[in-house]
């Protein structure tokens, strides 16, 4: 798997270019990632420091440390000398909080509407659906094959990747009926020469697989009726956060969310003090 492929599966199109752009300046100055060293980086950072704001220094931060995270996916360093670095003095929380979706917001998007195209209905509540409900990546739905399901146990299960685990989610019974109806009528319509044999389960008007340009699209589809910017990644974090908010057990929504390390569930949690601190930078009257 490639770095920019990587990079797509887990941010949204412009993070993962942004990430991108510092990753190949930071490759140019040091060359060999196997001999970088925890101080190199520290030294690296110290020299963007001098001409970038707290802010931008903390996301070129979180940009060598997903490097890092890749390259150790893949098996070619063995340890990620990035990931204990903190900036006291930049923003450590990547995640905008204060502009996520609340849960009348995200079941805004579960509400029946009219399709452009009627014979892709059923898929696209599916789609919306997989991401409101399970919080899944782009990727992970694109990889969906009907045998992932099991609809009479009313589960679901998500593929392992380079940057998530893998695991088994329960279904909504309001999916179980829908995901049936779709492969009875819609899918077994959709069907055509062009139909890969890997039995995918999402498919388009085409018949070939749905794909992550096709599901970012439609998600985009339904701006309109938000204020907020809404992407497939703000509704898979606003949703792990509103589980975290909701009292679920941090190892449980770690799972669910297939993350492989706690300390990136973590950083959907705020204390008290940080909450009153977003309210504030949200709805304060001289911003």
């Amino acid at each position: 798997m490639e770095i920019r492929e990587y990079l797509e599966n887990h941010l949204s199109e412009s993070s993962a270019q942004g990430y991108l752009y510092e990753i190949e300046k930071f490759k140019r100055h040091y060359k060999n990632p196997a001999k970088i060293s925890h101080q190199n980086i520290m030294d690296y950072i110290e020299l963007v420091r001098k001409t970038n704001s707290p802010q931008s220094t903390h996301k070129i931060l979180q940009a060598i440390k997903k490097y890092f995270e890749y390259l150790q996916e893949t098996g070619k360093v063995k340890h990620n000398p990035a990931k204990p670095i903190r900036i006291k003095d930049g923003k450590e929380n990547p995640i905008q909080l204060q502009e996520l979706l609340t849960e009348k917001e995200l079941q805004k998007l579960l509400e029946p509407r009219e399709e452009r195209y009627p014979i892709l209905t059923k898929r696209n509540q599916i789609i919306i659906s997989l991401l409101v409900n399970q919080a899944l990546l782009v990727g992970d739905i694109e990889r969906l094959k009907i045998e992932d399901l099991d609809l009479k146990e009313a589960k679901i299960k998500v593929q392992k990747t380079a940057i998530t685990n893998e695991r088994i989610l329960n279904l909504k019974a309001e999916q179980i009926l829908l995901f049936y109806q779709y492969l009875q009528e819609e899918r077994a319509k959709l069907v055509t020469f062009r139909t890969e044999t890997e039995n995918y389960f999402l498919l388009g008007k085409l018949g070939t697989k749905t794909t992550k340009e096709d599901i970012n699209y439609l998600v985009s589809t339904y701006q309109k009726q938000f204020t907020k910017r809404l992407t497939s990644t703000r509704i898979r974090q606003s949703v792990i956060k509103l589980k975290l908010d909701n009292g679920e057990n941090l190892r449980k929504v770690q799972y669910f969310a297939g993350h492989k390390h706690a300390d990136t569930t973590e950083k959907y949690k705020e204390t008290g003090i940080n909450a009153l601190q977003t309210a504030i930078n949200q709805f304060h009257p001289i911003k």
